[in-house]
């Protein structure tokens, strides 16, 4: 019994020893094969860490330059707008001159006309225009009406008449004739009007002609 037992008890033990080194072996593989594992997938994930920040980096300066372009074109765009604004403005506003301003030169031919007509009722006697000379006094009161319809014309159209006796002296509504000294006069005023002037719309058409007063 006891030699059964040895005979049996040895085969196990020399069964163990030969497969131990074996199961080491493999043992150590697998060990070697999990941190072999291990590492290709913590390389892995460095270089899928890696990948996206070098993604990243480049559609960050791809946003730049859009963001860049963006604001270029935009720029451009509201220059734009505000270089046609200004044109419609200019437009516009040549648009209202020639309108207002149009009229200019027939203007300054029916001026003449008002001269003629205001020299021709100046130049009747006041005296002379009685009932006894009917003639005479229809022609002055026929000229005086057209006087006064013609200022109404002149007035409807923004044509206003200038007289600017004992005004101050205005370079750019005036034209010194003469300059004189005068008592009782400041210098500097009007104190003689050869020539009414006009103004159309507020821009003188034509200056009156007149006399200023200097010092003495």
């Amino acid at each position: 019994m006891a030699a059964v037992a040895r005979c049996v008890r040895y085969p196990r033990l020399s069964f163990s020893l030969r497969t131990y080194p074996r199961l080491l072996c493999v043992a150590t593989q697998q060990k070697n094969t999990g941190q072999n594992l291990e590492d290709d997938q913590s390389q892995s994930q460095n270089e899928q860490k890696v990948e996206p920040s070098s993604a990243e980096k480049m559609l960050t300066e791809e946003k730049a330059k859009l963001e860049e372009q963006l604001k270029e074109v935009t720029d451009k765009y509201r220059r734009a707008l505000a270089d046609a604004e200004n044109v419609r403005q200019r437009s516009q506003k040549l648009v209202e001159e020639a309108k207002l301003y149009g009229i200019q030169s027939f203007c300054k031919d029916l001026l003449e006309v008002a001269d003629i007509l205001e020299k021709a009722t100046e130049s009747v006697p006041k005296e002379e225009v009685k009932d006894e000379n009917p003639h005479l006094k229809s022609l002055y009161e026929g000229l005086v009406m057209t006087e006064v319809q013609i200022q109404k014309v002149f007035k409807k159209h923004g044509l206003i008449r200038l007289n600017p006796v004992g005004a101050k002296f205005d370079p750019y509504e005036h034209e010194a004739l003469f300059h004189a000294p005068m008592e009782g006069k400041e210098p500097g005023t009007i104190a003689l009007v050869s020539k009414i002037g006009y103004k159309l719309h507020g821009r003188t058409l034509r200056p009156a002609l007149v006399g200023v007063v200097k010092d003495a």
